[in-house]
C-alpha cells in the first residue's frame, strides 16, 4: 500500500493538532482558539520495522479545522479540495480519522455523518474524554463505535494517552468497515434525528461547566468588568517582561561585553577586528541581548492561550469589534499578530467573509508584533530611567503597555475606516466554542516557546545577520587610511562613519525625516529595518560601536547631532525618541509581511495600499508625537 494517505479531520479546538503531533513526532502549533492550523501539515506513521517498511507506512495529513465538509471559508476550502484530490502534489485520502471532542459530541456528529457518507473508511479519535468525565459527563466509546459502525479510540491528545492504539489502527485502515446505510446528510431534520438516536444509544451525558468556571466567566465576559480585567492582565503582562527579564538581560549584556574584550585582544587584523567587534558583537549582539524579554513574551502568551483566557478575550472583544464592522474572528487573527503579523494574516483564512479577511489583513500589521519589541525595549530604556515608577507600577512597563495599547487601538481604528470606505459590506454571524479553563501543559508551553525562540534565532542567523553585514560594509567603506592616519581609534572610527557609503545614503533621505528629528544615522537604521525591524537595533549598535567599541551602550545615549542648527545637541533626546517609538508603531517595515499579504490577497494592490497608508500614518503620528513632547518639555 505505497502512497497511502490518511487525513485528520475535525472541528477547530478539538485537539486535532495535538493528536497529529503525538502520532508523527512533529510540532504543529496548538492553541485554545480556532485559526491556528490554517495550512496542511503532513507526517509519516511507520509500522514496526521502521522507515524501511514503506509498504505498510501511512502519510498522515493534518487539515485545517472545519465544522463541515461544505466550505464557507478559505481554510475549509482547503479541506474540501484535499478530500477531493484537487490540491497540487497530493491525492485524495484513502481514509479519514475524525477527531471529535467528547465534550461537544452533539455538534460534531454532523461532521461525522458527512465524512461517513463520503464513502471512505473512517475512524474516530475521541478526545477530551477525561475532561468530559471530570465535569460530570460520560460516553461509552464501544457503544459509539457500534452506533457509528466505525472504530472509536479514546485519546488524551495533550498527554499522548491512547495514541499507540490509534497508531496501530491507522496502519490497519483497510480493515475499517464502511457503513451499511450512510447517515442522512441531505435532510437537516433526518440528520438531527440520526444524531439524537446515536446519542441515546451510547448513553451520552453532556458535561456541565463547573460552577467556578461559570463564576469566572461572569466577570471575564462582563462588558465592563471583563474589559477592565483585560486591561489589568495586559498591564501586568508588560510589567513582568521588564521586571523579570531585566536580570537575565544584564547577564547577556555582560557576556557580550566580555566577548568583545576577548575579541579585541585576540584579533590583530584591523578590518577583521572591526567586523567582529562592530557587526557581530555590536550589531547582532545588540539584538540578542533582548532574547530574555522575547522568550518571556512567548511564555506569557502560551500560558494565556493554554488557560483558555485568550478565547474569552476574543468573545469579549466581539462587542468591541462590532464597532469596527468586524467580529471576534478578526480579533483572533489580530491576537495572533502579537507574535508575528504573518501567522495573523494567514489565520484570516478561517473567516468566511472575503471583505472581513481583507480588512483584517490590512489592519493586522499595526498590531505590536514581537519584532518591534527589541526596538521598544532599546528606546524605552533610553527614554525612561530604570527605577522610575508611577504608583505601584514601573514606568518603563507602563510606557511599553501604552505602545502596545496604541498599536491595538490603531488596528481597530484602521479596520473601522476600511470597512466603512474601501471595504463596505455586511459581515457574517460569529461563532466560537469556548474551551474550559485548563492548567496549561508545561510541555506545550516549552514546545511553543522553543519553537518561537528558535524561529527568532534562525531569523538572527539569516535575515538580520545578512542585513547587519551589509550595513557594516556600508558603514565601514570606503576606508580612508590616509585621512585617519594619526587619529585616535575612536576619532578615526567616527571619521570613517561620517564619510561612509551609509552616510551618503542617510544624507540623501535626511530631508524626508528631518522634521521628525531623525538624522542620517537614524535614517540608515530605518532603511535597514525594512528587512526586519530588529535590524534598527543592530544598526544603532554598530553606529555606537564605531563611536566607542568598548562601551557601545553608553556611546549610543551620548551621540550628538553632527550638523544643522542643533549640532552638538543630544541625538536621542525625548522628542526624538518619542517620534521614533510612534514611527515604529505604525510603519509597515517588513518585506516578509508584504509578501504574505500579496499571496493571501492574490494582488499587489492591497499590500501597496497598506505600505502607503501605514508609512504616511507613521510619519504624521511621529511628527505629532515629537511636537507634543517638545511642547510639554518647553
Amino acid at each position: 500500500m505505497v502512497g497511502v494517505d490518511v487525513a485528520l479531520v475535525g472541528a477547530p479546538n478539538a485537539g486535532k493538532s495535538s493528536v497529529f503531533n503525538h502520532l508523527t513526532g512533529l510540532r504543529v502549533k496548538t492553541a485554545n482558539y480556532p485559526g491556528v492550523t490554517v495550512t496542511r501539515a503532513s507526517g509519516r506513521i511507520e509500522a514496526a520495522g521502521g522507515a524501511g517498511a514503506e509498504a505498510t507506512g501511512v502519510t498522515l495529513t493534518d487539515l485545517p479545522g472545519t465544522y463541515g465538509l461544505t466550505p464557507v471559508s478559505p481554510d475549509e476550502q482547503v479541506v474540501a479540495d484535499h478530500l477531493a484530490g484537487r490540491l497540487p502534489g497530493a491525492h485524495a485520502p484513502d481514509a479519514l480519522v475524525l477527531v471529535v471532542d467528547a465534550t461537544t459530541l452533539r455538534r460534531s456528529l454532523s461532521l461525522v455523518a458527512q465524512a461517513a457518507a463520503s464513502g471512505r473508511p473512517c475512524a474516530v479519535a475521541l478526545t477530551m474524554v477525561d475532561e468530559l468525565r471530570s465535569r460530570g459527563g460520560d460516553v461509552d466509546a464501544q457503544s459509539l463505535a457500534r452506533a457509528l459502525d466505525m472504530p472509536v479510540h479514546e485519546v488524551v491528545g495533550h498527554r499522548g494517552r491512547g495514541i499507540p492504539a490509534l497508531r496501530e489502527a491507522i496502519l490497519a485502515w483497510h480493515t475499517w468497515p464502511l457503513p451499511v446505510v450512510p447517515p442522512p446528510v441531505d435532510d437537516e431534520e433526518q440528520l438531527a434525528a440520526w444524531s439524537d438516536s446515536v446519542l441515546a444509544a451510547v448513553g451520552y451525558r453532556a458535561a456541565s461547566l463547573p460552577r467556578t468556571s461559570r463564576g469566572i466567566d461572569r466577570v471575564l465576559l462582563h462588558p465592563v468588568a471583563g474589559v477592565l480585567t483585560f486591561g489589568l492582565v495586559m498591564a501586568a503582562f508588560f510589567q513582568t517582561i521588564f521586571v523579570v527579564a531585566a536580570p537575565l538581560q544584564g547577564l547577556v549584556e555582560q557576556a557580550f561585553a566580555a566577548l568583545a574584550g576577548v575579541a579585541a585582544g585576540a584579533i590583530t587584523q584591523p578590518l577583521l577586528a572591526d567586523f567582529v567587534g562592530t557587526a557581530l558583537i555590536g550589531g547582532v549582539g545588540g539584538v540578542l541581548v533582548f532574547l530574555p524579554q522575547i522568550a518571556l513574551l512567548f511564555v506569557l502568551l502560551a500560558l494565556l492561550e493554554g488557560s483558555g483566557y485568550l478565547a474569552r478575550a476574543a468573545v469579549l472583544m466581539d462587542r468591541v469589534m462590532a464597532v469596527t464592522g468586524l467580529d471576534g474572528r478578526a480579533f483572533v487573527s489580530m491576537l495572533s499578530s502579537v507574535a508575528c503579523a504573518i501567522p495573523g494574516i494567514m489565520s484570516t483564512r478561517t473567516m468566511p467573509s472575503s471583505r472581513d479577511r481583507l480588512a483584517t489583513m490590512m489592519a493586522a500589521p499595526l498590531m505590536p508584533c514581537s519584532a518591534r519589541l527589541p526596538v521598544y525595549l532599546l528606546l524605552v530604556g533610553m527614554l525612561v530611567p530604570a527605577g522610575a515608577t508611577w504608583g505601584p507600577f514601573g514606568a518603563q512597563g507602563l510606557v511599553l503597555f501604552g505602545l502596545y495599547l496604541l498599536g491595538g487601538l490603531s488596528t481597530l481604528v484602521a479596520a473601522a475606516v476600511l470597512t466603512k470606505t474601501a471595504l463596505r459590506g455586511g459581515g457574517l454571524p460569529f461563532y466560537l466554542e469556548l474551551p474550559p479553563y485548563r492548567m496549561p501543559s508545561g510541555r506545550t508551553v516549552l514546545r511553543t516557546v522553543g519553537t518561537t525562540v528558535g524561529a527568532f534565532l534562525r531569523k538572527m542567523a539569516t535575515v538580520i545577520l545578512i542585513a547587519t553585514v551589509v550595513l557594516w560594509a556600508l558603514i565601514s567603506f570606503p576606508a580612508r587610511p590616509v585621512e585617519t592616519a594619526g587619529m585616535a581609534p575612536a576619532e578615526a572610527s567616527a571619521y570613517v562613519l561620517d564619510h561612509s557609503w551609509a552616510a551618503s545614503i542617510g544624507h540623501a533621505v535626511e530631508p524626508v525625516f528631518e522634521p521628525l528629528g531623525f538624522d542620517w544615522r537614524i535614517d540608515v537604521g530605518l532603511i535597514g529595518a525594512m528587512a526586519a525591524r530588529e535590524v534598527f537595533v543592530s544598526t544603532m549598535g554598530q553606529v555606537a560601536a564605531a563611536q566607542d567599541p568598548e562601551n557601545p551602550a553608553g556611546a549610543l545615549a551620548e551621540l550628538t547631532r553632527t550638523d544643522g542648527p542643533g549640532a552638538g545637541e543630544a541625538l536621542f533626546d525625548a522628542p526624538t525618541i518619542a517620534a521614533l517609538l510612534v514611527f515604529f508603531v505604525y510603519a509597515l517595515q517588513c518585506f516578509a509581511t508584504i509578501a504574505v499579504m500579496r499571496r493571501e490577497s492574490n494582488s499587489w494592490r492591497w499590500p501597496a495600499l497598506a505600505f502607503a497608508y501605514m508609512g504616511t500614518l507613521a510619519w504624521l503620528m511621529a511628527w505629532v508625537a515629537r511636537t507634543v513632547v517638545a511642547a510639554v518639555l518647553g
